[in-house]
């Protein structure tokens, strides 16, 4: 009887993100279902923080790498020589990459800003705080000691997929998603270590896909179910920024999905068994959702809105595993309101200047996100030297 909740939860809730399809990448590879990907794990940069955090050379490294933020900045010298070249073969886009589809999704992300950064931030965010194995890893995990600067820090992430300049050589994607990657594999080599910890090896393949899942293929059910105008030309291209994201991560091409459809079969296969609640889960929405509400407002009405607009996002059965309080007021408001101003909004989008002006408020917006999470300081990715502190 879980698994039928979860599934239709998954299927006609507000995480609704499964339909038919072949599973599949066809530029790559030929996705092979049958692959055992929940217990891979990424190969190639596990041995290289293992090493790191074995050797003491964190710290170091950590330095070495802080400035090191633009796509096409050369590696600083003094970086320990299997690191140098795990970096330097990580970094290079798949040979499928196709840059005129990244500059469409950049452009895509300009009109949909408001909707998208919506959606990956607290729809997403909502989505993995009711993912057992996820929440329990940035619990256990350094991060969740911390959850402000754990959430800039994932932030830095979401944020550049979404930029303009994502896969130019000015932008930062490739450099967020490689210390992400690098970060990854420091959280494996350690939560084994914690007393806390009981669940085999974190962060697999599976793992990875899942939360992927809560991000473009739950953004775009959610921008149909909505009733946001979008081509084909736009909808392929944002799935292919996702796809080159997933490789750097360190994904295996044969399980990235080539197309929607492949998304939604895929979605539907691996999220409804890894969703229910937790108590670090409902612990994490909290602080979710008290940071949201402080970003918001200081009004006493900020907390309660983001309650039903939590709500709203992600569905009742979602919002119940996360512990996300039933606000009767609001919710019916939120549930009438955002679609009119969803409505509202696309009409203006094809006037002139319109996405110019949209792409800057919500540029505007992100960025005062970030400040607030950072407490405007300089914040980085970093790689973890150690667990949760007891």
């Amino acid at each position: 009887m879980a698994e039928l909740s979860r599934r239709k939860m998954l299927m006609t809730g507000g995480a609704a993100l499964g339909t038919l399809g072949a599973l599949g990448i066809s530029a790559p590879a030929q996705a092979r279902a049958a692959q055992p990907w929940s217990t891979q794990w990424d190969d190639e940069a596990d041995p290289v923080s293992a090493e790191l955090l074995d050797t003491g050379a964190v710290p170091a490294v950590n330095k070495l790498l802080w400035n090191w933020t633009r796509n096409d900045q050369p590696l600083p010298a003094g970086l320990p020589g299997y690191l140098h070249d795990f970096i330097e073969k990580a970094r290079r886009l798949p040979s499928w990459a196709d840059t005129a589809k990244l500059e469409r999704a950049a452009q895509f992300n300009k009109s949909r800003g408001l909707y998208l950064n919506l959606l990956n931030g607290v729809g997403g965010g909502m989505l993995s705080t009711a993912i057992p194995k996820e929440a329990w890893s940035v619990y256990y995990s350094k991060g969740g000691a911390d959850m402000e600067d754990r959430v800039a820090k994932t932030s830095l992430l979401g944020f550049s997929v979404g930029s303009l300049n994502a896969y130019r050589p000015d932008g930062d994607c490739v450099v967020q998603a490689v210390k992400t990657r690098l970060v990854h594999a420091a959280v494996r080599h350690l939560l084994k270590q914690s007393p806390h910890w009981r669940w085999g090896v974190p962060i697999s393949q599976e793992d990875i896909l899942v939360t992927w899942h809560t991000l473009p293929t739950y953004a775009m059910r959610k921008l149909r179910e909505w009733n946001v105008p979008i081509t084909a030309a736009d909808s392929q291209a944002y799935l292919h920024v996702w796809q080159v994201t997933a490789h750097l991560l360190g994904v295996r091409d044969e399980y990235i999905p080539a197309t929607w459809a492949a998304a939604n079969t895929q979605s539907d296969q691996v999220l409804p068994p890894n969703m229910g609640p937790t108590r670090e889960g409902v612990e994490l929405t909290d602080i979710l959702l008290s940071q949201l509400a402080e970003q918001t407002s200081p009004l006493s009405v900020s907390r309660p809105l983001c309650n039903a607009l939590a709500r709203y996002l992600v569905g009742d059965q979602v919002a119940d595993w996360d512990g996300i309080r039933r606000e009767p007021i609001w919710e019916p408001l939120v549930a009438v309101a955002w679609p009119a101003l969803v409505r509202f909004r696309e009409k203006l989008i094809p006037l002139p200047l319109v996405p110019e002006t949209a792409w800057l408020l919500d540029e505007a917006v992100r960025q005062y996100i970030l400040l607030f999470l950072t407490k405007a300081r300089e914040t980085k990715i970093e790689i973890p030297t150690t667990n949760r502190p007891e």
